[in-house]
C-alpha cells in the first residue's frame, strides 16, 4: 500500500508521459510519420557538437577513480567558479563559487529549496498556468501552492491575481520564464510589477520572501532578450538546468545560485547543502560537471526551433484556431475547441494529434503543443489540425 498523500497526488494527476507512451504504440500501428505527437518536452535539436568532444577528452585524459568519485555536495569549486564568472560577464552579476551550488538538474534544484525553505503548511505561490510538477515538489514537503493565474490574454503575470495570493505564510514566489507550458517571456515591465509588490509585502510581514528563477528555457527565446531577474530583486535564487540548452535532459545537471546580498544567504546555502544529502542526492553527476567548464556558455542551434514555432503558429492561426504567441521555450498554447480540454485531446486523437491537456497546468480550456519535432512533422500535421477543427464546425 503506498503512502496516502501519494495516492491522491496521483489520482489528481493527468500524466504526460502516459500519453508520450500512448503516441508511441500508435506509432507501432499506423506508422510514426502519421503519428503527430505534441505531448512532451523532449528536446529535439542535437547537442552542440562540443558537449560530445568534452565529455570523450575527459574520459580520455582524466584520471578514472579521481573523475567517477564523489565531490563535494555542492559540486567541483572550479566548475562552480566557472559558472559564477560566465553569470557575472553574461548579466553583469556578481557572484563566487560561493553561491553556486551544482544540482542534478532543474527539478532536483527546486526539491532541495523546498526542503530547505518549507515547513509543514507554509506557502509558494506561482504564476498560472504553470509546470505541472511544481505542485508535487512543494507537497513533498508538505507545503502547498497556490497559483496565480495569469491574463489569458497576454499570458503576462495579473497584479491583483498576484497580490491576492500572497501571504503571511508565503516563503517564496515560483517563477518561470520562459514559461513552460506556454512559451510566454515576462516583460520587464510585469517583472517590476512582480517584484514591487514581492518587496511591499516583506515589510508588511516582516521576512524574507524569495523569488526563485526556474530557467531551463532561457537560452530558448526567439523574438526578445529574457529579463535576468536578480536585476529587479536581491532576495532572487536562481535555477537552472542545462538539459534544453545543450539538448542533455537525461544527464541531469543544473545549479543554484545566489548572490551575497541575498538574505540569510549564508544560512540557505548550509541549508541546500544538508538537503542535497537528506534528500539522497549526494552530489551533481561528476562527469557532466566537468563537461560544463568547455560548454558553459554553448547553446543549441535555437533557430531550429524557431521555424518549427512559426510553421505551427501561422498555420494553427490561419486554420482558425486560438493561440497565444510564443516568445520562448519550445511550447504553444491553443484554446481548445471546446470547454473539455480533455475530451477535446481525445476527440484530437482521431486524427493522430496528441496534445497535453491545459488542465495539467492549471489552465483548464487550453492545450499545450510541444513543438520540440522536425519542422517537417510540423508541416504535415497541419492538414490532420484542418480536419479536427472541421469537425467542430459540424
Amino acid at each position: 500500500m503506498i503512502a496516502k498523500r501519494l495516492r491522491q497526488s496521483l489520482d489528481q494527476s493527468i500524466c504526460i508521459r502516459d500519453i508520450f507512451e500512448e503516441g508511441k504504440k500508435l506509432a507501432a500501428i499506423y506508422g510514426k510519420e502519421n503519428i503527430f505527437n505534441f505531448t512532451i518536452g523532449n528536446p529535439s535539436v542535437e547537442p552542440p557538437a562540443i558537449v560530445n568532444a568534452s565529455m570523450k577528452e575527459i574520459l580520455d585524459t582524466e584520471e578514472a577513480l579521481s573523475l567517477h568519485g564523489y565531490t563535494a555536495n555542492v559540486g567541483y569549486p572550479e566548475v562552480r567558479a566557472c559558472i559564477a564568472d560566465y553569470l557575472n560577464r553574461k548579466y553583469d552579476c556578481h557572484y563566487d563559487e560561493n553561491g553556486i551550488i551544482m544540482t542534478s538538474g532543474a527539478a532536483a534544484a527546486i526539491v532541495v529549496i523546498c526542503h530547505t525553505l518549507l515547513d509543514y503548511g507554509d506557502e509558494v505561490v506561482t504564476f498560472a498556468p504553470y509546470f505541472w510538477e511544481y505542485k508535487s515538489y512543494v507537497e513533498s514537503v508538505y507545503g502547498k501552492l497556490v497559483p496565480a493565474l495569469c491574463n489569458m490574454e497576454t499570458l503576462q503575470p495579473d497584479p491583483g491575481t498576484f497580490e491576492a495570493a500572497l501571504s503571511e505564510r508565503t516563503r517564496f514566489v515560483l517563477i518561470n520564464t520562459p514559461n513552460n507550458p506556454t512559451g510566454a517571456v515576462y516583460t520587464e515591465e510585469s517583472l517590476r510589477m512582480v517584484t514591487d509588490i514581492l518587496r511591499r509585502k516583506q515589510e508588511e510581514y516582516g521576512h524574507p520572501i524569495y523569488l526563485v528563477s526556474d530557467e531551463p528555457y532561457r537560452k530558448l527565446a526567439y523574438d526578445m532578450e529574457v529579463p535576468y531577474l536578480t536585476h529587479f530583486y536581491e532576495n532572487t535564487i536562481v535555477v537552472y538546468s542545462y538539459s534544453k540548452a545543450l539538448s542533455i535532459p537525461g544527464e541531469r545537471i543544473g545549479y543554484i545560485a545566489m548572490e551575497p546580498e541575498v538574505q540569510d544567504m549564508e544560512d540557505l546555502f548550509a541549508g541546500m547543502t544538508a538537503s542535497m544529502r537528506y534528500l539522497g542526492y549526494v552530489n551533481a553527476p561528476s562527469l557532466q560537471q566537468r563537461m560544463l567548464l568547455k560548454c558553459v556558455d554553448a547553446s543549441v542551434d535555437t533557430r531550429i526551433y524557431k521555424e518549427t514555432r512559426d510553421i505551427l503558429y501561422q498555420g494553427l492561426q490561419e486554420i482558425g484556431y486560438t493561440c497565444i504567441h510564443p516568445d520562448g521555450a519550445f511550447y504553444l498554447f491553443m484554446k481548445a475547441l471546446e470547454e473539455d480540454d480533455s475530451r477535446f485531446c481525445e476527440t484530437a486523437k482521431k486524427e493522430r494529434i496528441l496534445m497535453a491537456p491545459g488542465t495539467a497546468f492549471y489552465g483548464p480550456g487550453w492545450v499545450r503543443i510541444s513543438y520540440c519535432v522536425p519542422a517537417d512533422t510540423a508541416r504535415k500535421s497541419l492538414p490532420a489540425f484542418q480536419r479536427l477543427y472541421d469537425r467542430y464546425q459540424k
